[in-house]
């Protein structure tokens, strides 16, 4: 089968996906990605993978928006620009997705961003499609939607699910009527768009573990929890020699890092790393990304991207952010965590993290300090309960196979 894989964000919101892809390309499909020009190292590194540019990549904007969101207090103004470039990100996928959508492909897999658009070009195309979600969107009772605090189950959790996706399906609204004009095709809303998905019983594919997140009772037919699709591992990768010899050299360190999150002024978030691996007597690796940190000593090392997959396996503890695609790593790693969400899904995975107890607590970003993740990194080293269940859930994770999953339901669509 001919399969296009469309999905638009952050490394989080594409690595995944390679994994995915590598499978499908194992089961004997022919296999494109189709995602930022910036992603393509990662997406064709082995050669088994074709890509097809989304030339439009709006988020690195969406992010720096983000970030004067909260330094702005969360004020009317900061609102109003925040609102005006999520929908821009949007208008930009209609474009990207439009260039990018193979129309004769047998099969479109759209991950949560892309799908909004993606399921209407593909019904124009007359394309199947399925969702392949790194988060759950659907309203349940059993938890709250994952762009809110973590609540105990509940009837209200239905309500917040529903009022997260009307603003979602607000947000999109120029979209819709950008795709429909252009498609020539009568417009419809994004809330409509998404009753007949739910009506339809769309198929979507969860690429999490029901261990870390079960699947709902109260959830239609057609919603699945698959488990993890791992971003692919070239065979050939070496780490540089100066990393290799920095573990060699001591204990294992502590991971801090925050993807692709640009969480304020890497100085003073240096600063606060540094200090809190000094104060809790531990060596420290700390990955630069987006937010360009850098850190220096002797028991501390600055580098660039690794594969998560490698690295984290080696260390004692993980500091990040906890978007989806690093928690799953640390998990994996089984190694314990100390999330320090900054916005959207990351305060809902961090609280998931602590229930799972593989973390002593979330420290949000806006209430960090040096002091803080001290104490969190010695509780998290020292108390061996926090390991202990950060491995027996790495056990879990690793008898499942979430992408052979998807790959067994890609097949059944060719009969």
């Amino acid at each position: 089968m001919r399969i296009q894989i469309i999905t638009a964000g952050t490394t989080g919101s594409v690595a995944p996906y390679t994994g995915l892809g590598h499978r499908l390309v194992a089961e004997g499909h022919d296999v494109e990605i189709a995602t930022h020009p910036k992603f393509a190292p990662m997406v064709t590194c082995c050669g088994r993978l074709r890509m097809r540019p989304l030339e439009a990549d709006p988020f690195e904007e969406l992010m720096g928006a983000h970030s004067r969101f909260r330094g702005a207090q969360r004020s009317p103004g900061a609102v109003l620009r925040l609102a005006r470039a999520t929908e821009r990100a949007a208008l930009a996928l209609v474009d990207g997705i439009l260039a990018a959508a193979d129309p004769k492909a047998d099969v479109f897999l759209l991950s949560t961003l892309a799908a909004p658009i993606g399921r209407v070009v593909a019904q124009y195309h007359s394309v199947p499609s399925m969702g392949v979600f790194l988060q759950p969107d659907v309203p349940t009772s059993a938890f709250p939607p994952c762009t809110a605090a973590w609540r105990p189950p509940g009837y209200g959790n239905r309500l917040r699910g529903r009022a997260a996706n009307a603003l979602l399906d607000a947000l999109y609204s120029a979209a819709h009527r950008n795709l429909h004009a252009r498609l020539g095709l009568a417009h419809r809303s994004g809330h409509r768009l998404r009753q007949e998905r739910e009506r339809g019983r769309w198929p979507i594919w969860h690429g999490y573990s029901p261990s870390v997140v079960p699947r709902p009772a109260d959830w239609r037919p057609g919603l699945k929890v698959a488990g993890y699709w791992w971003p692919h591992e070239c065979p050939g990768w070496e780490p540089p020699q100066q990393v290799a010899d920095f573990l060699a050299a001591g204990p294992p360190p502590v991971f801090i890092g925050f993807g692709s999150m640009m969480p304020g002024d890497p100085r003073r978030l240096g600063a606060i790393a540094s200090g809190a691996l000094r104060k809790a007597g531990l060596r420290g690796i700390v990955q630069s990304g987006w937010a360009g940190l850098s850190v220096q000593g002797d028991d501390v090392l600055t580098v660039g991207a690794l594969p998560h997959g490698w690295l984290m396996p080696r260390t004692a503890a993980v500091v990040h952010h906890a978007g989806a695609g690093t928690t799953a790593a640390g998990l994996r790693a089984g190694v314990p965590a100390v999330p320090v969400p900054v916005f959207t899904d990351q305060p809902w995975w961090a609280a998931r993290l602590t229930r799972l107890g593989v973390s002593p607590g979330a420290l949000p970003y806006e209430q960090l300090t040096a002091g803080r993740l001290a104490e969190a990194l010695r509780r998290v080293t020292a108390e061996p309960r926090f390991a202990r269940r950060a491995v027996e859930l790495a056990g879990r994770l690793g008898r499942e196979d979430g992408a052979g999953a998807v790959a067994r339901a890609v097949a059944e669509t060719a009969r």
